[in-house]
């Protein structure tokens, strides 16, 4: 029986952790567009799956890495998948999509130029509650 586990090619370790199941209702569409960015930057790609109700919001995170130039989508499959039938219950039927997308050619360049946009609007924020809090405390003084 060793054997048999020893000839069977094994996916690295790493390449699981590029999988983001998603769900329509546990978090937020921008909680996995910012997570997918973290990934890509770190595996080169990721595997996007959804089940039902959740297919759609999946679409909507691969479209949006997409229209921003960070992805390139490199396979797409659909199929039905069965779940529960436990207890004498009849399984459910529901949609599943999966969607493998790969880093752009450009992606680490818009990173790195989203990085200083955020980094340059932080310092303007910063420097506005600066101004607001010189004024409330002049006012205090009077």
């Amino acid at each position: 029986m060793a054997e048999a586990q020893e000839q069977q090619p094994q996916e690295p370790m790493h390449k699981a952790s590029n999988r983001i199941q998603v769900s329509s209702s546990k978090k937020p569409m921008f909680f996995y567009v910012n997570l997918s960015k973290r990934l890509l930057a770190e595996h080169g790609d990721i595997h996007l799956s959804a089940l039902g109700m959740a297919v759609s919001t999946m679409v909507s995170i691969a479209e949006i890495l997409k229209k921003d130039g960070l992805a390139v989508e490199t396979r797409l499959s659909t199929c039905m998948d069965s779940l529960g039938g436990e207890g004498g219950r009849r399984p459910v039927q529901k949609a599943k999509m999966e969607i493998l997308l790969k880093k752009s050619d450009n992606f680490d360049e818009l990173i790195a130029a989203e990085k200083e946009r955020q980094a340059a609007e932080g310092a303007a924020h910063h420097e506005e509650e600066e101004e607001h809090g010189e004024e409330d405390g002049e006012e205090a003084e009077e």
